[in-house]
């Protein structure tokens, strides 16, 4: 996960300074030395490194936090809107043009991910009410046309191409005259990318660039490739101009360096952040969230937009109205699992949590889901709907069935008993949709009370 190493060493930190009960110019000092050295570990720029501990320090010795009873919570929130100014400030949206079809343009090295976010990117402005559709203007690639139809495929999104012509520009210009006649409102570019920057590469798109007049050019860079990727993302800016950056990667083993440091370099704000393989794992990014999430402070908001995406509203009420009868049955237990699952894995969902982070020993294997679903998928239709009558017998055909143990299967049934009984207590909650709006609400309060 990225910023892990970063995100232990500043929760140590910052847990060092909550607990001053006064703060000096000296035992200031020495915090942020620690601070300092957390961010170049993590491949921040030095000169970006060194400016954010000044605006720290500045801040932090300011008769308002000298003054205040709890002068190391006033640190950690200096240094929490420090992070959050570092990594953008506020959520940097898409240029959507009033008159469709919305034209975005994918730039990139070859190897950063291009091709799949142009797939990710799609399937999330669909989710957004979007008609998208994506164009192969990848002409020298082995296999990238093939790429991008598969993904295309996968999501039930079109697919421009032509696949015996290598005027790009020609090939961007007849796309969106056919996203026009089919009534697609955003064209979704993937070009060409090179091993490095070259001038070949860069006047491709120049012309690319003033030939369709893109609304938005993303820039999409691999988190992984640390400070390397920050010099890129300079190189794109100043040859061709972007309007914002794609971070693939970011559950990867990387020091988060890119991420404090891209918008701070170029300019250019991030704008998404790919989180996984999954063709669903693209996020919008919100530097107050990332800022939390680093400092151990959780993000709580992102798992209710997840929980929003996933839940199939109409499923929900259904569910509201097996719990006003009393009926929860494996049938329900199957579908929320369902649900679940479409919001990412349990893992990352719980790295989001507020100290979970913490927990070092906390291993989630989400092979697990895929266990219990072979179980309940190796009952009968009449098992799922009465329990009660799962015997000995049944147990070892089911144990049978899903390639599991016995002792499985009554684990299992002893973890679903336990939850039909919480899923009861919570029939007097009120609907799903009115308990995720006023959990999203109290959090958004609860953010306001820290600023």
């Amino acid at each position: 996960m990225a910023f892990e190493g970063l995100s232990s060493r500043l929760q140590e930190i910052t847990r060092k300074m909550r607990g001053e009960a006064r703060i000096t110019e000296s035992n200031m000092k020495d915090m942020l030395r620690e601070v300092k050295l957390a961010l170049l570990e993590a491949d921040v720029n030095y000169k970006i490194v060194k400016e954010f501990i000044n605006n720290v320090q500045e801040k932090a010795l300011g008769q308002d936090v000298m003054k205040s009873l709890k002068p190391g919570e006033q640190v950690v929130k200096i240094v929490r809107d420090e992070l959050t100014e570092l990594l953008g400030g506020t959520e940097s949206k898409i240029n959507i043009s009033p008159n469709p079809p919305t034209v975005i343009m994918l730039v990139g090295l070859q190897g950063s991910g291009k091709t799949t976010t142009a797939g990710k990117l799609a399937n999330l402005l669909r989710k957004q009410g979007k008609k998208p559709l994506l164009v192969a203007c990848d002409v020298y690639r082995p296999a990238a046309i093939k790429q991008l139809q598969v993904v295309g495929a996968q999501l039930n999104i079109p697919v421009y191409s032509e696949e015996n012509n290598k005027d790009v520009v020609t090939i961007a210009r007849r796309a969106i005259s056919t996203a026009i006649s089919k009534l697609n409102d955003v064209v979704i570019l993937d070009t060409a990318g090179r091993l490095h920057v070259d001038e070949e590469l860069m006047q491709e798109l120049k012309n690319l660039k003033s030939s369709v007049k893109p609304h938005e050019i993303l820039l999409v860079i691999d988190a992984m490739t640390g400070q390397d990727a920050v010099n890129v993302a300079t190189d794109f800016n100043t040859k061709v101009g972007i309007d914002g950056v794609i971070l693939t990667k970011l559950d990867g083993d990387t020091r988060g360096g890119a991420a404090l440091s891209v918008k701070k370099v170029t300019g250019a704000p991030i704008k998404f952040v790919g989180t996984g393989e999954k063709l669903s794992e693209l996020e919008v990014f919100y530097p107050d969230r990332m800022a939390s999430r680093i400092l151990g402070m959780g993000d709580v908001l992102s798992i209710i937009d997840k929980a929003e995406q996933a839940l199939d509203m109409e499923q929900a009420e259904k569910l509201e109205e097996q719990l006003r009868k009393n009926k929860f049955d494996l049938n329900d237990y199957l579908l929320q699992l369902q649900q679940i699952k479409k919001m990412g894995s349990f893992s990352s969902i719980l790295k989001m949590l507020p100290g979970m982070n913490k927990l070092k020993d906390i291993k989630v294997d989400d092979k697990e889901f895929d266990k219990i679903e072979a179980i309940i998928n190796s009952m009968s239709a009449e098992e799922r709907t009465n329990p009660k009558i799962l015997n000995g017998s049944r147990r070892k055909r089911i144990a049978k069935g899903s390639g599991r143990q016995v002792s499985e299967i009554n684990k299992f049934m002893e973890s679903f008993e336990m939850t039909q009984k919480m899923m009861k207590q919570m029939k007097n909650k009120g609907s799903m949709r009115k308990m995720m709006k006023n959990m999203k609400l109290d959090k958004i309060d609860e953010f306001k009370d820290l600023m």
